[in-house]
Formats: structure tokens, C-alpha cells, sequence
């Protein structure tokens, strides 16, 4: 593997809606970024990656952009980018913008003009098509459910494509003219001082354009959009392409947002000829699922959480570096989600924590998560705002399942819990504001915030700290980046072990995932602790060490060992 300037670092997602707000009105913004940007650096991040800011209507948080050349007034003012980008750059950060191309806001003026003349220059930037005598030209359902076909207004028998909310209007890529302006802006702001981008949904780019119905998997009658994906050709002629004539130049950091894909293709992903840098790993974000939807999903194990990221890692590290997450801002809390609910402590979650970021792979971290930060119980759908989580508790309710029922269901699953505010102090609403939050704080924000934790010795702040350090830290970098990972008896339940072995040391990661203690028969002699959970005293490896072969781990039990 080539080395590359970003292998060591820890990146670490801001939405900056929810993040740090400056000035009272509830809404995060770019210098409540650029006030905590010390604090970050302090965490040990040095990529950091923010969800969008240009100007847009806010049907779908910001994912539908209006104009990509503004900043939107609730974060800020293009000046204050410039202030981010300088200030980051004095601290060593590289910063990652969201990049949302497969779709555009239905404000925006391509999709107004289109709206004059469906079948002028601009209507050919969007997939305008005729109706099946009034009524959508395909099955396809949408992200968010419904349809992925509206009627264009003012006009009979004409569709617009929708993957996601009837707001967001599906570009198109078949138009090279719209290629060159979606290149043209990505080049403006490499140069204004980005260092790259996060790919939004990029896989949707590329259509079956035969638009032709697929078998309904539910009773709606419509299909998944995600059935289209796998008969649509040619998306990777799209992708380099744009890495040829917007991101080469100026040695961008890419990472692609794809859940739609082939094990067999990733080397074209991100392979030495890879069309990005690096992907995320959503490996265990695809366990449980169900097409039925939400009210469907099965509880994932911990040993299931194991089997997903060892088999991703299998393919991965023979090819490049994927991005290592439990959570982001599409997702609900990773130490709610993957945790059995008697390890939802601090124990746990630094056991979570070690297990991913000692995996072979760029650490990504979502905002809080350095915290412990947990799901909120919704006790109202008036509460949430996420529009996936609105269609899912319909879906809930017209499957018989109860109001308290449906809202359980979301309170698992829903967008929002990675949406609350950032937890920082004791202060009204965790101190993100001093006036009223857009989304309500985590009724648990005075257990859990940052300045407790930045106090307190052994917090969970402190260790995830610890675990960053280790991939700049000479004596371990090069085992824990580019060390080959090799599972320890998988076929041991409730329990993850992997080796991670570099040229010169050979490391052992041991997480014990049940409460009850259990002594293990390593086949490598242990010289000794690296990091423990339980913390680091004098006495540490006497308790845990019965012979330099033999250990026993307590209930939720992390370590890091060096071997022989």
C-alpha cells in the first residue's frame, strides 16, 4: 500500500447543525466549529469532516443544496469559512466538506429553469420523463418512501426522478454539461483551501435507464430503489472521470459514502487505481436490517458486530484503507446500537471504542461519540424531525404496532438520536446554546458531557485520547496503521480478539463482550499491557497475567497487549 499523507490521522464528522452554536439562535454554526477547534486538536483529530453547509432549504438537513457556491446564513458567512479553513490549517486539520452531487434542492435555479422549459438545456440536467398514462413511469420506491417519480408542476403526464424526498431532484449524469459544472465547483473549492470531500450517495449517480418495473417487495406495490442499482452499468466510468478532472489536481482526500456495491469491485473503489481514497465500512450497519423497515430489524451481537468488520477487513487491507465507524449522522448511537444493554456503561463503551479503532482502517469518529453519547427516548412523534424517521413510524403504525410501540421502534433507529445536540456542559441545553435548540438535548446531558469528562481521570474522553495517540506514537504506529489484522479464535462467543501485526511489533487485541469473567489460553506469550480499560495501575498486569501465556478478563474487559 502507498503511503499517504491521511493513513495515520483520526477523522472525526461534525454536523455542525447540532455542534456548537455562537450566537443563541438554536442553530449550530461555523464558529461555534472554529470556538472548539483547540478542542479537537486536543482529541488528537486531524481530519475533519462537516456535514453540509451551503445554502438550502433544510427539507433534508442541508442535503438539499440550493446554491453550492453560498455558505447558508443559519451557519455563517463565506468569510467564516475562510476563518475555519485558516484557523484548521494553523492546527494541523485538514478539512473534509460533504460533497452532494447526486442531487440538488428543487430551489435551486438548474431546477427552476427546468421547471420553465422541461425540455430546454436545463431540463436535461434532471431525469424529466412521460408517464405511464398518468400515473409514474417505474416502481421504484424512494429513500424515503413513495414513489421516486413526482409530477413536474404545470405539466400532464411528466415525472421528475427523486431518490430521496421529492425536494431533492435526481441529477443528471448522462449530461456531460452538467458533469463539468458539478467539476468546475468541486475545483473552487479545492482552491479556496478544502482538502477534500465526503461523496454523498454517490453510487445513485449512475441509473438503469431502461426505468423499467422490478417485482414489488412490499405491499405499496413499489421496489426498492436499491434493485435499480445492481442492473445500472457504467457508474464507474462517472467516478474517474471526476477524480481525473477534479480531484487529481489538486491531491484531494476522497472518501465515498457507498453501501451498494460488490465485494469484487472494491479495488476500483479504492484500489492504487481507485476512483477515491478510502470508503466507509458499513459492514455492521447493514446487520439486522429488513425490508419490511424498521419495526423488522433484528438485535445485533457483539460477535455479529465481530464477523462483520473481520470479513470486511478480510478483502479490505489486501487492497486499501476503508474508514472504521459505529456512527454518523444517518445513524442511531453505535454504543445503543451494537452494546447489550448491561454493557451501556463506560466499561463498555470504551470497549467498543478499542475494538474500533485499533481495526485496520482510518478511525472515523461522529461528534459526542468520544463522550458516550446515547439514543434519546422520543416520547412523541412531534419530536422528531428527521423525515426517514417520519415515514418509518407510519410504516410502525400500518403494520399494527401501537403509538408507544412505533416510537420505540424509532427511538432505536431514528436519524435524530445522532442529531441531538452536542453535549458539552452542565449548562441549560448541555451548553450548545443559550437559546432554545432546533432539536431537543438528550435529557441525559448532565451525566454525560464533555466537561465532566475533560476533569475526570479514566473518562471515556481520556481513553479515546489514549487510542488516537497510539497511531502517532513511534513505538506502535506502524503495527496499529498498516499492520495486518488476523482474528484469535473467532469461534469463541461473546468475545473479539485480533492480532495486529507490523513489521517489527506484533500487537493483540482482547475485548471479553459479556459481563461474566473468563480465562484464556493465548498461543503467543504476552510481554506486556498496552492499554486497559479498567484503567492502569502498578499491579494491572499481576491481576490479569497468570503465566506470560494464561490470562483471565473481566466482564467487558479491554486490553491491548504486546506479544512475541
Amino acid at each position: 500500500m502507498k503511503k499517504r499523507w491521511w493513513h495515520n490521522k483520526t477523522a472525526y464528522q461534525i454536523y455542525p447543525k447540532s455542534f456548537k452554536d455562537s450566537n443563541g439562535d438554536g442553530i449550530g454554526d461555523l464558529r461555534g466549529i472554529i470556538e472548539k477547534l483547540d478542542y479537537l486538536k486536543d482529541l488528537g483529530i486531524g481530519i475533519l469532516w462537516i456535514s453540509p453547509i451551503y445554502q438550502s432549504p433544510f427539507v433534508d438537513q442541508g442535503y438539499d443544496i440550493s446554491d453550492y457556491y453560498a455558505i447558508d446564513p443559519a451557519f455563517g458567512t463565506m468569510e467564516d469559512m475562510e476563518e475555519l479553513l485558516a484557523e484548521a490549517k494553523n492546527r494541523d486539520i485538514a478539512i473534509v466538506m460533504d460533497l452532494v452531487v447526486n442531487h440538488c434542492s428543487d430551489q435551486h435555479l438548474w431546477f427552476q429553469e427546468a421547471l420553465k422549459d422541461p425540455f430546454g438545456p436545463y431540463g436535461d440536467y434532471f431525469y424529466i420523463r412521460e408517464g405511464k398514462n398518468g400515473k409514474p413511469p417505474c416502481n421504484w420506491r424512494s429513500y424515503f418512501g413513495g414513489s421516486v417519480w413526482e409530477p413536474l408542476p404545470g405539466y400532464d403526464n411528466l415525472f421528475y426522478l427523486h431518490m430521496f424526498a421529492k425536494e431533492q431532484p435526481d441529477l443528471n449524469w448522462e449530461n456531460p454539461k452538467l458533469r463539468q459544472e458539478i467539476y468546475q465547483m468541486i475545483r473552487w473549492w479545492l482552491e479556496k483551501g478544502v482538502s477534500g470531500f465526503r461523496l454523498d450517495a454517490i453510487i445513485n449517480i449512475k441509473k438503469d435507464l431502461r426505468f423499467t418495473d422490478f417485482p414489488p417487495d412490499r405491499e405499496d406495490g413499489l421496489c426498492a430503489g436499491t434493485t435499480m442499482l445492481a442492473y445500472a452499468e457504467g457508474v464507474m466510468d462517472f467516478l474517474q472521470e471526476m477524480k481525473r478532472e477534479a480531484f487529481a489536481p489538486c491531491d484531494a482526500f476522497t472518501i465515498g459514502e457507498l453501501f451498494d456495491f460488490r465485494p469484487e469491485e472494491m479495488e476500483r473503489y479504492i484500489g492504487s487505481q481507485g476512483c477515491f481514497e478510502s470508503i466507509f465500512d458499513f459492514a455492521p450497519h447493514l446487520l439486522g436490517a429488513s425490508e419490511n423497515g424498521w419495526y423488522d430489524r433484528k438485535q445485533v451481537t457483539m460477535d455479529e458486530f465481530r464477523d462483520a468488520v473481520f470479513e470486511s477487513k478480510a478483502i479490505s487491507q489486501e487492497i486499501g484503507m476503508m474508514a472504521n465507524i459505529i456512527e454518523n449522522h444517518d445513524e442511531p448511537r453505535g454504543v445503543s446500537r451494537y452494546l447489550p444493554e448491561g454493557a451501556q456503561t463506560e466499561l463498555g463503551k470504551k470497549l467498543l471504542a478499542g475494538i474500533s479503532l485499533m481495526t485496520f482502517g482510518l478511525p472515523f469518529l461522529y461528534q459526542g461519540q468520544e463522550i458516550g453519547m446515547t439514543n434519546k427516548e422520543f416520547h412523541s412523534i412531534q419530536e422528531v424531525d428527521d423525515i426517514s424517521t417520519l415515514d418509518e413510524y407510519q410504516v410502525a403504525r400500518s403494520h399494527g404496532l401501537t403509538e408507544k410501540e412505533a416510537l420505540k421502534v424509532i427511538s432505536q433507529m431514528s436519524r435524530d438520536n445522532a442529531r441531538t445536540p452536542m453535549q458539552w456542559s452542565r449548562e441549560a441545553h448541555g451548553g450548545f446554546t443559550t437559546g432554545t435548540p432546533w432539536l431537543l438535548v438528550n435529557e441525559n446531558y448532565l451525566q454525560i458531557r464533555v466537561d465532566e469528562q475533560q476533569q475526570r481521570e479514566g473518562s471515556l474522553l481520556s481513553f479515546y485520547k489514549q487510542l488516537i495517540a497510539l497511531r502517532t506514537n513511534p513505538s506502535y504506529e506502524e503495527a496499529i496503521v498498516y499492520g495486518r489484522q488476523e482474528p484469535l479464535n473467532q469461534a469463541w462467543s461473546s468475545f473479539t480478539g485480533f492480532y495486529r501485526k507490523g513489521r517489527e511489533k506484533t500487537l493483540l487485541i482482547l475485548a471479553n463482550t459479556q459481563e461474566t469473567p473468563r480465562t484464556l489460553k493465548l498461543p503467543t506469550p504476552i510481554k506486556h499491557i498496552i492499554l486497559d480499560n479498567y484503567g492502569t495501575t502498578p499491579t494491572t498486569e499481576a491481576d490479569v497475567l497468570k503465566s506470560a501465556d494464561t490470562i483471565t478478563l473481566k466482564g467487558y474487559q479491554f486490553l491491548i497487549v504486546e506479544v512475541e
